[in-house]
């Protein structure tokens, strides 16, 4: 569906049901997308999810994908952003569910409107999330080479050589295509956005609704080393890692991923001894 945000176009998709909260035992689901990304990194969660009932808000971020606007320069900006996508849908309160730079947007939007956020899922996270400088500069000469970088590191070795969409469909390669469809510039904006959030734990620790970590064991952009501070930080958090599976986990292992997010659903309030 298509959307006015803060005087933009914004398109939203809706996990292919019509968008009614009403229907839906839980707050609606805002999926945020990652760095280079739009909505349809989440095109195979959001199916599942929205068939076993959730009522979804996958938008495109301002300057992505079909959404009007320019890409915004901060993470703050995003998460302020939010709130005026769910006044706009006529949400009052929603869970967040952000994945890689999509997950310090969720976090920082917990934690400075959270009146509007009634739970938090964090996937491929890491806070803070640094970029190499080196990629940082070339991501605005060369911006193909960085995503056919960032394709290659955000899979696991079997499923570049295996991964499969089903039906002809080459599951690495659609991750290639959405980053590579991305307008000029936006690569660059968005690892810059990632590189300069700083203050991702002093954020975590003001945030009070249920949240989960979503891991992918193999991941080699936010290993999994790296999220213990964050953790700690988090007052009410549950922990889950999915075996086999790089930091494209929406790719490479949706049914698992649409399987956490719906147990913690069902338990939001229960959080993992540390």
């Amino acid at each position: 569906m298509e959307l006015s945000v803060a005087g933009y176009g914004c398109h939203v998709a809706t996990g292919g049901q019509p968008f009614d909260p009403a229907r839906s035992a839980w707050p609606p689901l805002v999926l945020i997308h990652g760095a280079a990304n739009d909505c349809d990194a989440w095109h195979k969660v959001a199916g599942g999810l929205a068939a076993a009932g959730c009522a979804l808000l996958v938008p495109d971020l301002p300057g992505h994908g079909l959404s009007g606007g320019e890409p915004l320069s901060s993470i703050e900006a995003l998460a302020d952003w939010l709130p005026s996508l769910l006044d706009s849908a006529g949400v009052t309160t929603a869970i967040l569910v952000g994945h890689s730079m999509g997950s310090l947007v969720a976090l920082d939007c917990a934690a400075r409107h959270p009146q509007r956020v009634g739970g938090l899922a964090l996937l491929g996270a890491s806070a803070p999330m640094p970029v190499a400088e080196a990629l940082l500069s070339s991501a605005a000469t060369h911006p193909d080479r960085v995503l056919r970088m960032m394709n290659e590191f955000s899979l696991t070795a079997p499923f570049q050589l295996y991964g499969g969409g089903g039906h002809g469909v080459w599951g690495p390669g659609v991750t290639l295509a959405i980053m590579r469809r991305s307008p000029p510039g936006v690569l660059a904006i968005d690892l810059a956005n990632c590189n300069n959030y700083r203050h991702g734990l002093d954020a975590a620790a003001q945030i009070t609704c249920p949240t989960l970590l979503l891991v992918a064991r193999r991941d080699r952009m936010t290993p999994r080393r790296n999220l213990p501070p964050l953790q700690s930080a988090l007052r009410q958090v549950q922990r889950t890692e999915i075996p086999d599976c790089g930091h494209a986990m929406m790719n490479e292992r949706p049914e698992a991923v649409v399987e956490r997010l719906l147990k913690f659903l069902a338990t939001p309030t229960t959080p993992v001894t540390r």
